[in-house]
This record gives structure tokens, C-alpha cells and sequence, in this order.
């Protein structure tokens, strides 16, 4: 019976093992080609991905801010390293648009080595010698987040599809599978003023 029992253990963690090799890798590139809801979309590693839009997907303009735009209350998103005293220095901070507040909301990994990602409301803001001291809640929790000179700091706008055209820079940061194997997507970001997302 354990040798059964084994056997089954083994063949669900095989069969489940493929669904979570598949989930797509985020998508960002250089938009190359636009055939109606398709996007031909060209990537760093020069691949070239093909990307349909959802009739309604979301598309939120992307522009370059400062930490002055950073205000109690806004709803952002901090991709941080974090530090002996337990705070997070931030490497990457987005100011979301009101539309997209609870998005991700939360504390966990980000897609870096040892870092974080942490999403919330600005609960309170302390400028320093070495920066601004922000305090991010979220459901279950808060994060001091120190954000150095060097961040980066980006804010997302509602947008339109009409942004979407060959040489603009884009995102898609969850694409989704559908059932033939393509890659679609319910929103996507589009750098403006020279910004990439």
C-alpha cells in the first residue's frame, strides 16, 4: 500500500510539475508590428513575441517621476533590497493610477536575487539625510521603505490603444496562455516621454 501510495504521490507531482514550468515570462520589448488586437513585440534578447490584446484590455501610460510625486496616501509598488535594521532600500518604486489600487497588494520576493516586492498605500512620509523614509500599509502589514537618490521612480496614467504603435516601448508583466498556446493580455503599460516600463 505505501509503495501505491508513493507511486500516486510521484505521478500528481509530475502531472502538476508541466502548469507550473508553462506560466508565461513577463514581455517587454519594443513594439515591432500592430495587426489589430495583435502585437508584434521585440525583446531584448532580440525574439521577437506575438502578444493579442483582450477587447478590453487596460493600457496604462508609463512616465518618468520623482519622489516628490510620491504622496501619503498614493497606492505604490517597491521593488527593494532589504537592509540589516529590517527596512527596504528601494530599487524601483511605481506610483499606480487610482484604478489600479490593491493591485498586487501585499509583501513578498521580487524577480531579483534576495529582494522584495512590496504593494500599499503611503501611509507616511519622512524626508532624511539619505533620502525619503516612506511607511507602506498593506492587508497583514507594513514596510519602512527608504528610497535613495538612485531608485527609480515611475508613475502609471490611464492610457489608450492609440499608444500603441511600432518604436513604443511596452510591457506585459502577466500574460496569460490561452488555449492555443498564444500569449494574450489584459493590460499592458506603454512608456511615454521616453520611458521604459
Amino acid at each position: 500500500m505505501k509503495r501505491l501510495l508513493a507511486g500516486v504521490v510521484a505521478i500528481v507531482s509530475i502531472v502538476s510539475m508541466p502548469a507550473v514550468a508553462q506560466a508565461p515570462n513577463p514581455v517587454r520589448g519594443t513594439i515591432e508590428k500592430v495587426d489589430g488586437p495583435v502585437l508584434s513585440i521585440k525583446e531584448k534578447d532580440g525574439t521577437v513575441a506575438t502578444v493579442k490584446l483582450t477587447e478590453n484590455a487596460q493600457v496604462f501610460g508609463v512616465v518618468t517621476a520623482t519622489v516628490a510625486d510620491i504622496k501619503v496616501g498614493d497606492f505604490i509598488g517597491v521593488g527593494a533590497m532589504p537592509q540589516p535594521d529590517g527596512s527596504q532600500k528601494a530599487i524601483q518604486v511605481t506610483i499606480f493610477a487610482p484604478s489600479q489600487r490593491g493591485l498586487g497588494e501585499g509583501f513578498r520576493p521580487w524577480d531579483r536575487p534576495n529582494s522584495t516586492m512590496t504593494n500599499g498605500s503611503v501611509d507616511a512620509a519622512v524626508e532624511g539625510v539619505n533620502g525619503r523614509t516612506l511607511t507602506v500599509k498593506y492587508k497583514g502589514g507594513e514596510q519602512k521603505i527608504v528610497i535613495a537618490e538612485d531608485a527609480t521612480i515611475r508613475a502609471y496614467l490611464p492610457g489608450d490603444k492609440g499608444e500603441l504603435k511600432p518604436g513604443a516601448h511596452v510591457a506585459v508583466t502577466r500574460p496569460e496562455k490561452a488555449t492555443d498556446g498564444s500569449l494574450q493580455a489584459t493590460r499592458i503599460n506603454v512608456g511615454r516621454n521616453g520611458a521604459v516600463p
